[in-house]
């Protein structure tokens, strides 16, 4: 079990059974009760749980989902993210104006573009901070409520900040890639920035790992219909690249 599905499995047994104690979780894991402790630090740490002597309660989540924190998504697939950044990448032509959003495989883009003229647009700290190195690159950033998680600007000045540009390309990323009822998002803040994105560009290309597909999150963003282009590891299934070969959607596999 990868570290990322075990903070998620801790997280499904704690709020399905209100609590769980450092030993049970440590059995049912098989990894030490140490390793159970500090997974439990972390999770309490994103405000996914809350410790208590000798275990862990559940913190229910009212209304919308919660984000998974920055912290956790780097090491979420974190080779799949940075081949898929590789080749959105070779998309990128000079004095092209593209937005990049607050997603972790934007983070690793942002870090692999070369120093060309270019205007990025985005809502992510992450993102602007590695690209404010590069001097033919201009950054701008919607600003806006800053969702501590993501570390990305949401609500309603970052959306009305979106209307006053056009750009290219939109690199965006997901919660969920589901073949019949689009691509979805954790929250509705995340959803609705997004949407605002993909209504500026155009062209958009879905960066999403495999593990993504099949997968829906707590809103709606965008249809299959509305994406350019998906690129994605070579752990999609050969069904899934048939749904979407029929959907007439072009698909690139790294």
């Amino acid at each position: 079990m990868l570290v990322a599905e075990r903070y998620e499995f801790i997280v499904q047994m704690i709020n399905e059974k209100g609590s769980m104690r450092v030993s049970e979780l440590s059995e049912l894991c098989r990894v030490t009760e140490e390793t159970i402790r500090r997974d439990l630090d972390r999770l309490e740490q994103a405000g996914r749980i809350r410790r208590s002597h000798g275990g862990a309660v559940s913190i229910k989540p009212k209304g919308d989902a919660p984000e998974i924190p920055y912290a956790e998504r780097e090491i979420m697939h974190p080779e799949q993210k940075m081949r898929i950044a590789d080749e959105a990448v070779k998309r990128i032509q000079p004095t092209e104006r593209i937005l990049l959003d607050a997603s972790t495989t934007a983070w690793y883009m942002a870090s692999k573009l070369p120093d060309i003229p270019l205007t990025v647009l985005t809502n992510s700290i992450r993102v602007a901070t590695e690209l404010s190195h590069k001097e033919k690159i201009e950054v701008i950033s919607t600003g806006g409520l800053l969702a501590n998680r993501s570390l990305s600007f949401v609500g309603p000045l970052a959306e009305r900040s979106l209307e006053s540009y056009f750009v290219d390309k939109m690199f965006l990323s997901c919660k969920g890639v589901h073949l019949e009822r689009g691509v979805s998002e954790s929250n509705e803040l995340q959803a609705r920035i997004k949407q605002k994105m993909v209504a500026i560009a155009d062209q958009v290309i879905l960066l999403a790992d495999a593990s993504k597909f099949g997968q829906q999150g707590f809103t709606h963003v965008l249809s299959l219909e509305q994406v350019s282009e998906v690129i994605t590891d070579d752990g999609i299934s050969e069904e899934t690249l048939a749904a979407l070969s029929d959907r007439s959607i072009s698909v690139t596999v790294v």
